[in-house]
């Protein structure tokens, strides 16, 4: 296998693990800004204010994931978006399946930070894309 299909097979999987970030890290994140504070107790309590701020750092998480390649804007941020949402993970706790449940969410996220920092950074990033009149 040459290293451009190699390049190409890791490019689609990352694109995937993103999307399913994303995802998850929308819905969780708009969770937390939508619901009423007292629906959200859980078995450590933490302060309403500090929901928020997770859940809007989780919203903007995952549009730093999917937005900057696929705009070609600043796409050095997915990286840096992804390795926050590890952060997050880091330090969300809860009992033993929830924490496997963390941890497997936090390694996919640091998947896509390496990977897009190191194995399959964006081609062309540094020039925004051009539109071409048909021919």
């Amino acid at each position: 296998m040459d290293i451009g299909r190699e390049r190409s097979t890791m490019n689609v999987a990352l694109w995937i693990v993103q999307g399913l970030l994303a995802t998850l890290f929308l819905f969780a994140g708009g969770a937390k800004l939508v619901l009423p504070l007292d629906q959200m107790a859980g078995p450590v309590p933490l302060p309403g204010w500090f929901l928020r701020f997770i859940g809007v750092a989780e919203v903007l998480g995952a549009l730093g994931l999917v937005l900057p390649g696929l705009l070609r804007i600043r796409p050095g941020l997915t990286p840096l978006a992804a390795t926050g949402l590890v952060i997050i993970m880091i330090g969300a706790g809860g009992m033993l399946a929830v924490a496997l449940m963390n941890l497997v969410v936090a390694l996919l996220a640091a998947f896509v930070a390496y990977g897009r920092w190191r194995l399959a950074p964006y081609r062309d990033s540094s020039r925004p894309a051009v539109l071409r009149p048909a021919s």
